[in-house]
């Protein structure tokens, strides 16, 4: 074909780069830690949350699918390997871990269940809101809710580690206590804070599609 017969693209038109492969390591971190939250689960529930080996194995199965929800996303970003299957699946592993962990906790009566109730309802309205508004744009992570994320994670994580039978520290067990309201509190102020960026990213939306109608 000569140089005349190729096809040439718009000029108006931008460039759309090809999607990454699905089989990279961003990916791949996501998919282990979905796999890991059964291997978690069935840690945590033997002999009824009572056995310390397999707490401590609980415990660092949860560890390990944390770490893995630090790193995809940065991998991802650092070297271009940003697909639709990892922009959904990344929040729905991360609400399994997260979400798994919690009801686990409070079925064995670790944790009252009004926090696992508040966080969880966090998380499903964030999420609709995510739907509602994902046609304008993305709302981009904000530091608050990354210290949300981290907050929940360690509060979480020393639940699951088997306090009463390596000692019962009052420290430790005062210190999970009040970690885990600071994830509470910081769950409920990103959540109205996600409600009020989503509101304004629709609004702005709704006024440029209003721009765009009245100039045609």
């Amino acid at each position: 074909m000569s140089t005349e017969e190729k096809p040439t693209r718009p000029p108006d038109e931008p460039e759309r780069k090809p999607e990454p492969s699905l089989l990279n390591a961003a990916n791949f971190l996501t998919v282990l830690r979905l796999a890991l939250v059964p291997v978690f689960l069935g840690a945590l529930f033997v002999q009824e949350g009572q056995h310390t080996g397999w707490r401590l194995a609980a415990t660092a199965v949860f560890v390990v699918a944390s770490l893995t929800d630090r790193f995809d996303g940065e991998i991802a970003r650092r070297r271009g390997l940003v697909t639709r299957f990892g922009m959904i699946a990344d929040p729905i592993a991360d609400k399994a871990l997260t979400g798994g962990a919690l009801v686990g906790l409070s079925a064995l009566g670790l944790l009252p269940w009004w926090v696992t109730i508040v966080i969880a309802a966090r998380e499903v309205g964030v999420t609709l809101l995510r739907f509602w508004v994902i046609r304008h744009g993305v709302i981009a992570a904000s530091r608050g809710g990354k210290l949300k994320t981290l907050a929940q994670a360690v509060a979480i994580g020393l639940y699951v580690l088997p306090l009463a039978q390596l000692g019962n520290s009052a420290i430790l067990v005062d210190a999970r206590w009040w970690l885990m309201m600071l994830a509470v509190a910081l769950t409920l102020v990103t959540g109205a804070d996600y409600v009020l960026r989503a509101l304004r990213l629709r609004a702005r939306g709704l006024a440029a599609a209003r721009t765009v109608t009245g100039a045609g």
